[in-house]
């Protein structure tokens, strides 16, 4: 049964390890956002880092932002996840100490064997360093990715069980009786619906990523193990994008369970929800072409799909999402608090990132604009504004320490910077973009460096509020964890 009651209290649950994994998000999450800045202040000349420790940040920023993306959303998902299906806190722990290898190992591998070829690895540069690193530091990369992938591959493997064994297959846990059929009103909430989606996707995009992995390893040692350099390209970007994607289907289950909790409304699963997440099952595996339409090499058919479900995949859930929240909001008579902001902000930072994702896919746009700041600018805004403050209103709901509790000028002044800032940030990448400034360069003309100091400021700001929110969690996290022990699991959520 769905979880009808919206009291607003702490969920009981695994509290060490939800806590484990929100604080290990909070501390790389901030460590990338650092990484981040100097990456712009070296484009805006304000610093001289120099080109390689430029493109070994930008390897390693890319990475890690990819991976505490997925952590992050990954505790949202399976707070709430566990509250419907029985879940094993052994592997959701194992995940994370997985993580936390492999980051090690990518971490060493950038900064001991000054490996940079960009979180994409694309084949054969790993092997083709020319001197610039060494045969172990690729091995130390693409191996740490593997390790990482393996440990969110037995997580879903366990979620996957879990939603099995409680609802009998996949198309119950979608709805599929309740969508095709007739509608008793008893289809899954909204939080099983969505893990099970991402359950699907996430399994199949970390196969595919093991695949390539292992087979570039192979090659790194036997190289007349030869790989179709398309082939991988594909293979990767399938993994990439799906598995980042990914990360806000998990991070939104916070928006579907705790503005219900502020509204005393419930968010159902009618056929619409039901219909636009098994749509977007679908179109996020087959989407990724819209990242390779200067591939000209590429199958024409495999382009076009890109292009055509590239536009279809910015109606299905977020539209569904954003007109159902604003329906929940709705004279409801809210007590805004971070919380609440945060997640409200975070639908317009997802509305607002994809717009520019919309006009990138245009064939004829992707020409000119892909290799352009215009595709960090769209990431910026979908990642920042969208599923980071959906972390940030996660962790701001776990730590209220009750319900009425009122946050201080300080929290208020960080979330006024954070929007501000996110919004600048991302909108100084758009414009720069539009005027031709290129991507992944380390050294930018004259002409180009007053977007980059534009940006820079901007994105001081958001590292500044964001450690305010992040020291503001700490600081309650012990109150958390007590609170989760003394807290009762919510009325109806487990059958």
């Amino acid at each position: 049964m769905a979880n009808t009651s919206y009291e607003h209290i702490p969920d009981r649950g695994a509290t060490a390890g939800v806590l484990a994994y929100l604080g290990t998000a909070c501390a790389v999450l901030l460590l990338m956002m650092l990484v981040g800045l100097l990456m712009r202040l070296e484009q805006a000349q304000i610093i001289d880092l120099g080109a390689n420790w430029f493109y070994e940040l930008m390897t390693l920023h890319g990475a890690g932002m990819v991976g505490i993306a997925g952590i992050a959303g990954a505790a949202v998902m399976w707070h709430f996840l566990r509250q419907y299906v029985d879940l094993s806190p052994g592997i959701f722990m194992a995940n994370l100490a997985l993580f936390l290898v492999g980051v090690s190992m990518i971490i060493g591998s950038i900064v001991f064997g000054h490996f940079h070829a960009a979180w994409t690895f694309l084949y054969p540069m790993p092997s083709k360093a020319m001197g610039m690193w060494s045969q172990e530091a690729a091995a130390m990369f693409m191996g740490g990715l593997l390790v990482i992938g393996v440990g969110f591959l037995l997580m879903h493997l366990d979620i996957a069980r879990a939603i099995i064994a409680r609802y009998g297959n996949f198309a119950r846990a979608l709805g599929w009786p309740q969508l095709f059929g007739h509608d008793d009103g008893n289809a899954p909430p909204p939080t099983v619906v969505a893990s099970t989606m991402v359950t699907i996707v996430n399994i199949v995009g970390l196969v595919v990523g093991a695949s390539i992995l292992t087979m570039m390893l192979v090659n790194l040692y036997l190289p007349e193990f030869t790989i179709d350099a398309m082939l991988a390209k594909g293979m990767i970007y399938f993994f990439g994008h799906v598995f980042i994607n990914a990360t806000i289907y998990m991070a939104v289950i916070a928006v579907y369970e705790i503005l219900p909790r502020y509204t005393q409304r419930p968010w159902k699963a009618n056929r619409v929800f039901l219909a636009s997440w098994s749509a977007s099952t679908l179109m996020v595996m087959f989407i990724f072409p819209h990242h390779l339409l200067m591939d000209f090499a590429f199958p024409q058919w495999m382009l076009i799909m890109g292009h055509i479900i590239g536009y279809l995949n910015t109606v299905p859930i977020l539209v569904v999402t954003g007109y159902g929240a604003l329906m929940i909001v709705y004279r409801s008579g809210i007590r805004w608090d971070m919380a609440s902001r945060l997640l409200f902000l975070s639908l317009f930072g997802w509305a607002a990132g994809a717009m520019p994702a919309f006009i990138d896919g245009t064939i004829t746009v992707n020409y000119v604009m892909h290799n352009t700041l215009w595709v960090p600018g769209h990431f910026h805004t979908y990642l920042l504004l969208g599923m980071v403050a959906m972390v940030f209103g996660f962790i701001y709901y776990l730590g209220k320490p009750a319900q009425h509790a009122t946050e201080s000028w300080l929290d208020r002044a960080a979330f006024w910077g954070f929007t501000s800032g996110a919004l600048g940030f991302s909108l100084s990448f758009l414009y720069a973009g539009k005027e031709s400034v290129a991507r992944r360069y380390a050294v930018h003309l004259p002409e180009w460096l007053p977007y980059d100091r534009v940006g820079s400021l901007f994105a001081a700001l958001v590292v500044a509020s964001s450690l305010l929110f992040v020291l503001r969690f700490f600081s309650r996290l012990g109150a958390a964890g007590r609170d989760y022990a003394r807290a009762p699991l919510a009325q109806g959520a487990m059958a």
